[in-house]
């Protein structure tokens, strides 16, 4: 829920210990300076991410207000919404969820499948269009796909809602059809079924 650039980093004595062992560490890695800093900045490496903590701040009061088991609830939900709308895409389709148990996927992002070059096509289709950016997952690459134009990725992470996810579903059809993905037509029955049960 808040832009990249802060990252915690949590050691232990032992760790402590291999470090300084280490011919040569680099800064970014280096938490000794951080660890009792002779001035502020230096717990941050440099200037403070003031934005970030605030933002930080902000992200854990909504998560705390929500409780985190609601949270977690409501990723699931919204997960299994996403997975609902790409079981009705496959039926008559091309389409395919790259990862085929849905045991193994996360509730935070879906990555899928189609054919050369249409991920791609599909990704340009809906910034041009719609102003909706999806992704393509880091690795995202086959011998057969170097660049990974038969890919894209629906990030679902995040303080994300029902009606985000049905607007996702619709826009990403949308796209489909204007870019001629073969696919099944029932993906946002599918997904409200899911998301009715709340």
């Amino acid at each position: 829920m808040v832009p990249p650039g802060v990252s915690f980093v949590f050691f232990n004595e032992k760790a402590k210990y291999l470090q300084n062992s280490l011919e040569m560490v680099s800064s970014y890695w280096d938490w000794r300076p951080r660890i009792n800093p002779d001035y502020y900045y230096r717990y941050f490496g440099g200037t403070a991410p003031t934005h970030h903590l605030y933002g930080l701040n902000v992200a854990l009061d909504m998560i705390l207000n929500e409780n985190i088991e609601m949270v977690w609830k409501r990723h699931e939900v919204l997960a299994s919404a996403i997975w609902a709308a790409i079981d009705g895409w496959e039926k008559g389709g091309e389409l395919k969820a790259n990862i085929r148990d849905k045991n193994f996927r996360s509730n935070a992002v879906t990555s899928l499948q189609v054919q050369t070059p249409k991920g791609t096509h599909l990704r340009k289709w809906l910034q041009e269009n719609t102003g909706l950016t999806i992704g393509i997952g880091l690795g995202m690459a086959t011998p057969e796909d170097p660049n990974g134009d038969g890919f894209f990725r629906l990030g679902h992470m995040g303080h994300v809602n029902a009606q985000m996810i049905m607007g996702l579903i619709a826009t990403v059809e949308t796209a489909m059809i204007a870019v001629g993905v073969p696919h099944g037509k029932n993906a946002i029955n599918e997904a409200a079924s899911v998301i009715a049960k709340l």
